[in-house]
């Protein structure tokens, strides 16, 4: 990502909120004779192990991704993506008129750790509880044991012990008080590039009373 100093999140803990609050996640590898390589899975903090300046993220692959990112002998990619949204050069003041896009977005580097197939079955009940736990009448890998012990074999656990991190949180921190009051009202209005999400990410960095 452009290095801009203004933009840097160099803080673990702003890492592992954006972890928590956006799980679903792109792993990146370079494997000798394919090239690049990118696959999409749910990602959950180890949150037992993320303390500090620590941070251990928990997935599963798919069979045969674990092969085609030949993962455990190098050093992956995850990246996480916050909110995100345009921001119109209309809603700056007269005569600014070049756009741009907010977001917030971390790259993580590790090198995985295959999980046994007790763990990874201990992973996929917790990512299956995690999200299970907001719906009405939740389901877990629990009800059936055995099932859902035949269906793991199909995937791979990994724990990802991030080693380095390059996040930033692009929030028109070089605009003024009022320009950013004006783009926040802006994303959480009705407008074609209205985004609530974007918008208290915006008002948490700008104005401190807001959690």
């Amino acid at each position: 990502m452009r290095h801009s100093p203004n933009f840097l999140m160099t803080d673990p803990d702003e890492v592992r909120r954006l972890v928590r609050g956006n799980p679903w996640a792109t792993i990146v590898s370079h494997v000798p004779d394919r090239g690049l390589v990118a696959s999409h899975y749910p990602f959950l903090l180890d949150e037992e192990a993320s303390t500090g300046d620590d941070i251990v993220l928990v997935s599963h692959v798919g069979r045969p991704d674990e092969q085609l990112h030949e993962l455990g002998s190098r050093e992956v990619l995850v990246i996480v993506q916050g909110p995100h949204g345009y921001i119109s050069s209309s809603w700056y003041s007269e005569g600014d008129f070049v756009p741009t896009w907010n977001h917030v977005t971390a790259h993580l580097y590790g090198t995985p750790e295959i999980l046994s197939d007790v763990e990874n079955l201990r992973v996929l009940t917790h990512l299956t509880d995690h999200f299970e736990q907001h719906v009405d009448a939740p389901r877990g890998l629990h009800l059936d044991l055995e099932k859902s012990a035949r269906i793991a074999k199909g995937t791979v656990g990994i724990r990802l012990r991030v080693t380095r991190f390059d996040a930033r949180a692009k929030l028109s921190q070089n605009k003024t008080p009022e320009v950013v009051d004006r783009i926040v009202g802006e994303l959480e209005g009705d407008g074609p590039y209205a985004s609530t999400g974007l918008a208290r990410e915006m008002r948490r960095l700008h104005d401190p009373r807001h959690p």
